[in-house]
């Protein structure tokens, strides 16, 4: 059986910042675009960002790099230095909108996946962009897969397959495997050696990544609604991944174990929704990302209702929520070294075009985290 496993009972706030405020509680209506007093990343995209990523060694061993993808077409590279202010260092544009991207283990590239349905390559130092496959859909998903004995490049499409390339067998286009997937991937994360993918039916499937990738379990979402987002956590005591978390558009997380020593291990958890009732009825808000801090083991989720929540998923205690930003916050991350969280605001399109508001910019912002992300002490 493949290893990938252990958990912990009640949800509450409490809320604190380094360079960030306080907590509250609404909709995007906001009339400050700040109301964390985060740093803002400078030069931010023209259009909403779909991922936010750190380079992997950032503020632990290397510069702390930030990567975003958006909607415009590009995607963006700042330094972070100490004191958290950014400076751009590179961009690259493609074809189309960048659903996804993730970096090389060493940090020296980026992989790119696009709208257009092809796959990109970035080579930092010589500033290169290459093809490096294509799919018959749009790219939704890439991760690095680095093992002992290989590493290479995962894909998730809407043409329903998932797919493994070698950077060396560039330029020839064709891919190490391919697995078909009953339907469209709509998110994906990859921790080695485990791999999960969120399939449009609602689907989730298990990989074991190791050697040849394997499917080692598929379940049905214990989510009613369509998933968003899915993120890989990892056992505190042996650091093997372990489980996942999955959101969905109807403000809720599950908390899924790929083999739980107890049934109640698994649960789901509210989340984005506003805190009174509208004429009897709560609004409810699509969970956009999640985030796991790579200290604490504690994560971040962020919303179209513009706000992130910090959370412990162990003592089942929600850390904090934050103020609301006058949009949806679209991404996040945490960078290696657990200080800085990450976090893009821009539209999603969860209310239609006619919610649209040109005159609203988009914004990247760093919040201070390492401390408010420890898990919270657990009372007998």
């Amino acid at each position: 059986m493949v290893m990938f496993g252990t958990s912990s009972n009640t949800f509450g706030a409490r809320p604190s910042s380094l360079f960030g405020s306080n907590s509250a509680t609404a909709v995007p209506t906001a009339t400050n675009h700040n109301p964390m007093n985060d740093v803002e990343v400078v030069a931010p995209p023209d259009d909403a960002v779909q991922k936010l990523k750190f380079n992997p060694s950032g503020g632990v061993t290397e510069p702390t790099l930030l990567a975003a993808g958006s909607w415009d077409n590009l995607v963006r590279v700042w330094g972070v230095n100490e004191n958290g202010q950014t400076e751009p260092k590179a961009q690259q544009n493609v074809q189309g909108p960048v659903l996804d991207l993730d970096w090389s283990d060493d940090g020296s590239k980026i992989f790119i996946a696009s709208a257009d349905k092809q796959l990109r390559v970035w080579d930092l130092a010589s500033n290169q962009i290459a093809v490096l496959g294509v799919h018959d859909q749009p790219v939704k998903s890439c991760h690095w897969v680095k093992a002992p004995n290989y590493s290479c490049l995962m894909t998730g499409s809407w043409d329903r397959t998932l797919k493994f390339w070698d950077l060396r067998q560039m330029p020839t286009n064709t891919a190490l495997a391919t697995l078909q997937l009953p339907e469209r991937v709509f998110c994906a994360d990859v921790s080695y050696p485990m791999g999960v993918v969120g399939l449009a039916n609602r689907q989730v499937k298990i990989f074991n990544l190791e050697n040849q990738p394997q499917e080692v379990k598929t379940i049905e979402s214990p989510l009613k609604y369509q998933h968003r987002c899915i993120s890989i956590f990892k056992d505190r005591n042996n650091g093997l991944p372990t489980g996942f978390a999955l959101g969905s558009i109807e403000g809720r997380v599950a908390i899924q174990y790929v083999e739980a020593a107890n049934p109640k291990d698994n649960f789901t958890f509210k989340c984005h929704r506003s805190p009174e009732l509208n004429n009897g009825y709560q609004d409810i808000f699509a969970v956009n990302d999640i985030a796991f801090h790579p200290q604490h083991g504690t994560l971040a989720t962020v919303g179209s209702d513009g706000r992130f929540s910090y959370w412990d998923k162990d003592a089942r205690t929600k850390l904090k929520t934050s103020e609301c930003m006058q949009q949806p916050i679209t991404s996040c991350c945490f960078n290696a070294g657990g200080q800085i969280f990450a976090y893009a605001v821009g539209y999603d399109w969860s209310k239609g075009h006619e919610h649209y508001n040109p005159q609203l910019k988009n914004y990247i912002f760093l919040h201070a985290c390492s401390e408010e992300m420890k898990p919270r002490q657990k009372t007998k």
